[in-house]
């Protein structure tokens, strides 16, 4: 059972997660042991409010294919279970990240002191770099 918020759980029979090789270097724990988790969280069929996966199924992530199912591998840690644990946990962070409403900004303009201050700044500047010239007779 994985908890979203407070009152959105997944159940672990929507989550499917299963153990493979992970990849690289490792040695003889990496060739014999299956530690790396392959999980797949299917969006359509979850039991995920509306919003949420109309949310989810706007994002523009990589880890989720275009039937809508979302691919999490993780293979970081030497144990199957931390693995286990780093899935789910990227898994809950999408779906939190996919709910998230982004406040549009307010174009602004800058305000008369600021563009004033602007302005004598850049004058000075000027006169600074001017008074460096070759005075000529």
């Amino acid at each position: 059972m994985l908890q979203i918020s407070r009152k959105i759980i997944i159940p672990d029979s929507e989550i499917e997660m299963s153990a493979i090789r992970s990849q690289g270097a490792g040695g003889q724990n990496v060739n014999k042991v299956a530690t790396a988790i392959h999980l797949r969280f299917d969006i359509e069929a979850s039991s995920l409010p509306a919003f949420y996966k109309e949310q989810l199924l706007k994002l523009n992530d990589r880890r989720i294919t275009q039937e809508g199912v979302v691919v999490i591998k993780a293979q970081e840690h030497r144990s199957q279970e931390q693995n286990r644990e780093e899935a789910l946990e990227r898994l809950k962070e999408l779906i939190k990240s996919a709910v998230v409403l982004k406040i549009k900004r307010k174009p602004t303009k800058p305000t008369r002191s600021s563009q004033k201050k602007r302005l004598d700044s850049k004058t000075k500047r000027g006169q600074i770099k001017s008074a460096r010239k070759q005075v000529i007779d």
